[in-house]
């Protein structure tokens, strides 16, 4: 793989939009259609989606990630059939709505390719090619940028740093090999996926280790329960059970510190819930470690 220099990450063309790397950290705006989203955000009526996601835009998000299925912990799976309800309607008229891209949040290769086809630009990918390798066959079809997750949900370890670096080389491998251009690939730590609390700092602590796999950087920390633990805001979770507390906006004020490290140490992309907010943390950021 070529080796990292924050010069010579190139650019991904998404849509009518083309992301270039390292001038600036670009936003991704979370828009959740499912009623059990983990944030408290959930979304069960398109219209009601549709908003959100023109408001997030609105207020500085680069791409707009569209999800059908919550993705915490003890959460219930969801249909292909119920998936492709929530998210092909929201996705077909939101390409209408908005100037940005949009982003599919699926491990499923029938949602992602329908979503595809209803205007969607992106792959989402919270399991890096370990549910659906298919996925990587569609992206490189339909010529589609894919983010690809490191997830431990299955193969919980102990050093986690050695265990995302060598998951992430594996699913660029398998993307490459299924023809998906280079510059089409984004990865992601997967802070929250198969992770304890202390290893979610220690991925954050040691996110400029990922650079080395020379391809941007997705950092999705947003209002993840590591921070409610770090701050004592959701007790429950410091004794290991299993209560779901959304936690709202009392993790903003955690949130942006996790962006303005993130950024520090090397990611391109933040994904977020609060795009106001995260909007001017990132610009702050930008003028301090990339001088923009």
């Amino acid at each position: 793989m070529p080796e990292y220099k924050s010069s010579n990450l190139g650019s991904t063309p998404c849509g009518s939009t083309i992301f270039h790397w390292g001038q600036r950290t670009y936003i991704m705006g979370v828009v959740n259609v499912s009623p059990d989203s983990f944030s408290g955000d959930g979304i069960a009526d398109a219209e009601e989606a549709i908003a959100r996601a023109k408001r997030l835009a609105s207020e500085g998000a680069d791409i707009i990630d569209v999800g059908g299925e919550s993705t915490r912990p003890s959460s219930t799976p969801v249909s292909i059939d119920e998936e492709l309800r929530r998210v092909v309607p929201v996705v077909e008229k939101l390409v209408k709505e908005v100037s940005v891209p949009v982003s599919v949040d699926t491990y499923k290769v029938e949602v992602a390719r329908q979503a595809l086809n209803a205007g969607a630009n992106m792959i989402n990918d919270i399991w890096g090619l370990q549910k659906e390798p298919v996925l990587a066959d569609l992206a490189a079809q339909k010529g589609m940028p894919i983010v690809l997750m490191s997830n431990q949900r299955d193969s919980p370890c102990q050093n986690i740093m050695p265990a995302v670096i060598s998951d992430l080389k594996r699913a660029i491998k398998q993307a490459l090999s299924a023809g998906v251009p280079w510059e089409n690939i984004i990865v992601d730590p997967g802070i929250g996926f198969g992770k304890t609390q202390e290893q979610n700092l220690e991925v954050l602590q040691g996110l400029e280790e990922v650079k080395m796999l020379g391809r941007p950087i997705l950092l999705g920390s947003s209002r993840k329960s590591f921070i409610g633990w770090v701050l004592d805001l959701t007790p429950e979770q410091r004794s290991n059970k299993v209560a779901f507390v959304p936690p709202g906006d009392q993790r903003l004020e955690g949130t942006a510190a996790t962006i303005a490290i993130g950024i520090a140490k090397g990611a391109d992309i933040v994904r977020v819930h609060d795009v106001r907010e995260m909007a001017r943390v990132c610009k702050m950021s930008d003028a301090v470690v990339r001088g923009v």
